[in-house]
């Protein structure tokens, strides 16, 4: 007897080749026993719609959208979760009858990883460095949680400012500047912005991390390293880069489409070695 298709799926973006994805997802896949293949494939952003209209004619299942599609890839869904719509972004896309059903699961992805690190957010004073879309993605989970203080700086304060009033619903935000932030004394500050990629790190003043306090970053590899750099001069206790949240993201993406979660810790470990 031949045996079943496997499901297919797939990230999509552009450049691709460097993405992470098949190798997270194979190992999902290995570790639950899930029939499936996962696949880079790379798309134009003129092309999105047309494509996204052909990869389901040929059966995908689902489908992962990074940069630069991720904004597109949210007009072009039949339907969205919430947290898509309050991210402005969807970066998970489920197979219906005739389109796509988009989500976004970094912001989960996100507090996974934050959990798994033992970082504390319900209760504490939380710092987010940056507003662009990335930090639309993390502020619902981070919300849920229910933060002593949540409060976002950027180095002009329009955008946390519209951000405040975006979530307005789902709890308070408190908008500021880099230079506004002194002796401010955070107990965990996240790093949403891409400085570290130009190998440098905003200036702050002494003091916006508490002294053994926990520093998060977004980025992994050589754009984590100005960051560290500034934590550990800070004295913070614990510090750490965003690969976990990549996993984290995949694990609840995994999870939409196959309704298992599996664990992300091996996984992780093997991206490390």
């Amino acid at each position: 007897m031949t045996p079943p298709a496997a499901d297919r799926y797939a990230v999509i973006g552009q450049p691709i080749a460097h993405s992470r994805s098949p190798f997270i997802h194979a190992r999902f896949a290995a570790q639950t026993g899930q029939a499936l293949t996962y696949e880079a494939l790379e798309i134009a952003p003129a092309d999105l719609r047309a494509r996204l209209t052909q990869l389901h004619a040929q059966g995908y299942c689902g489908l992962n959208a990074t940069l630069p599609h991720k904004i597109e890839a949210l007009a072009l869904c039949e339907s969205l979760t919430a947290r898509a719509q309050n991210a402005g972004a969807a970066n998970t896309l489920v197979r219906t009858a005739h389109g796509w059903h988009g989500d976004n699961t970094d912001g989960q992805g996100c507090l996974l990883d934050l959990q798994r690190l033992g970082f504390a957010v319900r209760a504490q004073r939380v710092l987010i460095l940056g507003a662009g879309g990335a930090v639309r993605g993390i502020l619902e989970p981070l919300l849920g949680e229910k933060p002593a203080l949540l409060a976002i700086a950027n180095r002009s304060p329009e955008k946390p400012a519209q951000l405040a009033r975006d979530f307005a619903a789902l709890g308070a935000i408190q908008p500021c500047t880099f230079e506004s932030l002194q002796n401010t004394g955070f107990d965990l500050v996240i790093n949403a912005t891409s400085a570290g990629h130009s190998g440098a790190f905003i200036p702050l003043s002494a003091g916006v991390l508490r002294r053994h306090g926990n520093a998060y970053d977004l980025s992994y590899g050589h754009a984590f390293t100005p960051f560290a750099a500034w934590a550990r001069a800070q004295e913070a206790a614990n510090i750490s880069d965003g690969l976990g949240m990549l996993v984290g993201q995949a694990a609840a993406a995994f999870a939409l489409w196959r309704g298992v979660r599996p664990d992300i810790a091996p996984v992780l470990a093997a991206l490390r070695a």
